[in-house]
């Protein structure tokens, strides 16, 4: 684990600053998280068995899951695609998802500061955080002679 803390300092230091133990497979998945524009959890797996030759896929899920209580990865669900981390957290953006190829891309907040937080009834709840999913085709997808979503 040594050799993996020292090549990933920033991350170990991240690890750290949240109050997590610094583990090698904690720093294969924060790293691999960091390095994903909204990775998957097989993509995160695939990159961190690269690392540390060898983690389990529930490995992966009980990092990510450690990792999103501290507040390091969020975790989205975009409707019909599997869940996808990133970690650009504490702010309030949001994400367009191409209905063809599946590309995720953030979407900084429409009306400055967290306009979406208040919302016409509350019902009693304390709202933390609003997700907002624009649906739509990316440029690839805009080009592709067959026009259609896959």
């Amino acid at each position: 684990m040594a050799s993996i803390a020292f090549l990933d300092e920033p991350v170990a230091d991240q690890l750290r600053g949240a109050g997590l133990r610094v583990t090698a497979p904690r720093i294969a998945v924060l790293a691999a998280a960091r390095s994903g524009n909204h990775a998957t959890v097989d993509a995160i797996a695939q990159a961190a068995r690269e690392r540390l030759g060898s983690i389990s896929t529930q490995a992966v899920y009980d990092v990510l899951a450690a990792l999103a209580r501290a507040g390091l990865v969020r975790r989205i669900e975009p409707a019909g695609s599997p869940a996808r981390y990133e970690t650009r957290v504490g702010d309030n953006h949001h994400h367009i998802v191409c209905r063809a190829c599946g590309t995720v891309a953030d979407v900084d907040c429409a009306h400055g500061a967290a306009p979406c937080l208040e919302p016409a009834a509350s019902h009693g709840f304390a709202i933390e955080e609003a997700e907002v999913t624009y649906w739509g085709l990316c440029p690839n997808c805009q080009s592709d002679p067959r026009g259609v979503p896959r």
